[in-house]
Order: C-alpha cells, then sequence, then structure tokens
C-alpha cells in the first residue's frame, strides 16, 4: 500500500511538474523537491500521519508562495491522501492536530492563490468546495478508524465471552460432577447391600440421569469457552482432607498427605490444587473400581506438586470427557506441567506441577 501511494503520487506529481513552464530552471531541477516532498513522505503516511502531513503541507504552501497558483490533480490526490490518512491511523490527539496543520495551510495556500484572491465568485467556491473535500476525507479516515476500534473491542468481548463460558464449565464439571459420582456411587453402594433398594435405585438412577444432562450442557458451554468468579468462597488445600472423607464414605481408600509448606499459598494456587486432586479422585471413583489411592500434595522450592497414584484395574482418565482437559487448562494457567497416564504397574497416575513465580 505504502509503494502504491509513493508511485501514484510520482506519477502524478511528474505529469505536473513536467507541464508547467513558469518556474525557471531544468525540467529536473524543479521535479526533484516535488517528488521529494510530495511523493516520497507517502512511504511513512501510516506509521508517521501527522508528519507526513506537515511536510505535504509545507511542500502545497511553498510551491503557492514561490509559484503564485498551484493547481492539479496531484494537488487533490495529496490532499486526499494526508487528509484520511491523518483520520485513519492518527490517535484522537494527533488526528486534531493533523486536522489543525490542514486547515493552517489550506487557508494560506488559499491566501496565496491568486485564482482565489483575484478570481470570481467560482474560484471562490472551487476554493471552498475542495476544503470540503479535504475535510470529508479526514472524518471518512476517522470514521473507518472509529469502526476498527469497535471491531477490535467486539472480537475482545467475544473472547472474553468465550473464556467466560470455559471457566463455568469447568467450575460446573469440578463441583457438581464430583459430588453426583459420590451420590451415584454411595446410592448404588447401599442398593446393593439391600438397604431400601426402590428408593436407593431412584436416587441412582436420578443421579446418572443428572450426569448425563451436566456432561450434554457442558458439551454446549465449551463449543465457545470462558471464566467467571464463583460467588460461593473458593475450596483450598484446607477443604482437603473433607473432600478425601467424602470419597472414602463413597467406598474409596484414599491417602492423604500435605506438606506443612503449603499453608500459606496464594488462593488460586490453593483452588487449582483442590480442583485437580478432586478431578483425579472423581475419575478413581468412577473407574478404578476397587482401588488405593494415595494423594500427595509436596512444596519443592519454587513449585507446588500434585501427586494422585491409585492402583486400580480400570482407567481413569475418563476418555471423552472433561476431566483431564479441565486439569490441562488449570495447569496451563501457571505455566506448570501436568502428566497423567496409566502406570506401568496397574492403576492410573497424576502428577501436576504448579510453579509459584509470577
Amino acid at each position: 500500500m505504502d509503494a502504491a501511494l509513493v508511485l501514484a503520487g510520482i506519477g502524478l506529481t511528474e505529469l505536473e511538474v513536467w507541464g508547467f513552464h513558469d518556474v525557471p530552471g531544468p525540467r529536473l531541477g524543479r521535479a526533484l523537491p516535488f517528488f521529494v516532498l510530495l511523493a516520497l513522505p507517502y512511504f511513512w503516511a501510516r506509521r508517521r500521519p501527522l508528519l507526513v502531513c506537515a511536510i505535504v503541507m509545507a511542500a502545497i504552501v511553498a510551491s503557492s508562495v514561490a509559484r503564485g497558483s498551484t493547481e492539479g490533480v496531484y494537488l487533490i490526490y495529496a490532499l486526499a491522501v494526508i487528509s484520511y490518512t491523518a483520520g485513519r491511523y492518527g490517535s484522537r490527539r494527533s488526528s486534531f492536530a493533523a486536522l489543525g496543520v490542514l486547515v493552517v495551510g489550506y487557508t494560506i495556500y488559499s491566501l496565496e492563490d491568486h485564482n482565489v484572491m483575484h478570481g470570481g465568485v467560482a474560484d471562490l467556491w472551487a476554493a471552498a468546495f475542495f476544503g470540503a473535500g479535504m475535510l470529508g476525507c479526514w472524518l471518512l479516515g476517522v470514521w473507518v478508524d472509529s469502526r476498527g476500534e469497535a471491531a477490535a473491542l467486539e472480537r475482545e468481548a467475544g473472547v472474553a465471552v468465550a473464556e467466560e463460558r470455559s471457566r463455568m464449565a469447568r467450575e460446573l464439571h469440578d463441583i457438581v460432577s464430583h459430588n453426583l459420582s459420590v451420590v451415584v456411587t454411595q446410592a448404588a453402594g447401599a442398593r446393593a447391600a439391600g438397604a431400601a433398594e426402590d428408593t436407593l435405585e431412584k436416587i441412582e438412577r436420578s443421579g446418572r440421569e443428572a450426569l448425563v444432562e451436566m456432561r450434554r450442557l457442558l458439551g454446549v458451554l465449551r463449543e465457545d469457552a470462558s471464566d467467571g468468579a464463583a460467588l460461593a468462597p473458593q475450596p483450598g488445600i484446607s477443604q482437603l482432607d473433607a473432600l478425601v472423607a467424602n470419597v472414602r464414605a463413597a467406598g474409596l481408600d484414599v491417602a492423604l498427605t500435605v506438606d506443612e509448606r503449603c499453608s500459606a499459598l496464594p488462593p488460586a494456587v490453593e483452588l487449582a490444587v483442590y480442583r485437580i486432586v478432586q478431578e483425579a479422585l472423581t475419575n478413581a471413583l468412577k473407574h478404578a473400581g476397587p482401588a488405593r489411592v494415595e494423594v500427595r500434595v509436596t512444596r519443592d522450592g519454587g513449585a507446588v506438586r500434585v501427586d494422585v497414584v491409585d492402583d486400580g484395574a480400570g482407567a481413569s482418565g475418563e476418555s471423552g470427557g472433561h476431566g483431564l482437559v479441565g486439569m490441562r487448562e488449570r495447569v496451563a494457567v501457571f505455566g506448570g506441567r501436568l502428566l497423567a497416564g496409566p502406570r506401568a504397574e496397574g492403576g492410573f497416575e497424576v502428577h501436576a506441577t504448579l510453579p509459584l513465580a509470577p
């Protein structure tokens, strides 16, 4: 675009310079200043619109003062380019500063133009017409710039909404899925023991239906994807004991070890640790079968490490679900690492490292 502006400026300026005969000297000598001041600055028209506007307008005024009259298509082109680029690519302050340069420069040009000063009403109308055209080009540039800013804000809003949807989906999965899984497992165990079979069967069926509907809702939310703050206080490492007790009550043997150095972590890190352990235990509860799970939360220098290892027979990766995806998203927020997969000796393991540095 810059090259095209320069080439068009050179072509139009050359036609004008090589056509007038009222300036003494060789043609190349009188053409060179016009090339330098009226064509080459277009290379920087989009990057330095105010500077280019001042240079080109100064060249137009100097030409008018030197010759007494300066007209031609090249002049219309120059005014259109610097007016539009000043409005389109400059900041609000520089755009209005450029408008001031345009108004002052065009006024001086008009006063120095013999045709305007000594001509009739038609010449005055012509000067006003081209002045209005110059202002129109500047307004067009400002309008296009405003539309671009509005589009950028709309894209940012879309990204924010997508991120909010993703966070809602992740929190919904972490909180509701875990609790429903515990309900279903407890109801199934109680029914197998013969306690109030009809009632417990209804509880189990309702829980399973709720899980299916919740996962369907998660699929809808994750089509766009974001994250919003929960109204209730967010859980942390101090709530891990209650979480493990809840899972134990559902029939899973869990051993929890928490490093005492993890007692004063940033709230966001604590929430991430809690959710990772919650998701790993939920997967083990649903897929590992009769198993023992070891949960360790330790602090190693500038990072927190979460290890959840089970010796169950099933795969607890929740194929096709959002569990591991949610864990990876949480770890990625902190620039950490997540390793999750089946163990060679059987069972499943989850290892997450969350750096504490900003």
